[in-house]
């Protein structure tokens, strides 16, 4: 009798703990922040920002010409995406003039531009800044673009470039 109640016991406690057995799902949390469309059609990643009052790439250059190592500047321009990230969209490049481009990234990791919006226009803002770039961080980038083996082995020296740290963006 004995060993019939604990098997009855065991019996129930095993189906019992089948069925509230949490199943656990492997869901990608997105930091992307919501989009949000707006009557000026445009997709707003990160904190919330206005299209008014941004400036043109060419007067964020002239900005930047000012600015030494360590610098910081808040600016808000209007550019178009040269290149995006390929793998999960953490940066993008946009044109000041012909001959000039900054890397744009997201503050605190917070948000990411859709990979497939090359070319396409936006409105940053955010820091701007003039910093030194390791060869490794160069390298990475470079293989986030997809470039060849041979182009990421010529990457043998830092680079001085102009970044920036966007906390806000508005993607057309």
């Amino acid at each position: 009798m004995r060993n019939l109640i604990i098997a009855f016991f065991s019996a129930t406690l095993l189906l019992t703990s089948c069925k509230t057995e949490k199943k656990e799902t492997s869901k990608e949390v997105e930091k992307e922040v919501t989009v949000e469309k707006k009557k000026s059609e445009y997709a707003s990643f990160g904190e919330k920002i206005s299209s008014e009052g941004a400036s043109t790439s060419e007067e964020a250059l002239k900005k930047y010409q000012d600015l030494k190592v360590g610098d910081t500047v808040t600016i808000k321009f209007a550019s178009k995406i040269n290149e995006v990230c390929s793998k999960k969209g953490c940066w993008m490049k946009l044109p000041l003039s012909q001959e000039e481009e900054i890397m744009v990234r997201f503050k605190d990791y917070g948000f990411f531009m859709p990979s497939d919006s090359q070319g396409k226009d936006v409105i940053v803002e955010g820091k701007a800044f003039v910093k030194i770039t390791p060869v490794d961080e160069l390298r990475h980038y470079a293989e986030d673009a997809g470039k060849s083996k041979e182009e990421i082995e010529k990457i043998t020296e830092p680079k001085q470039e102009m970044a920036f740290l966007a906390h806000g963006v508005l993607l057309k």
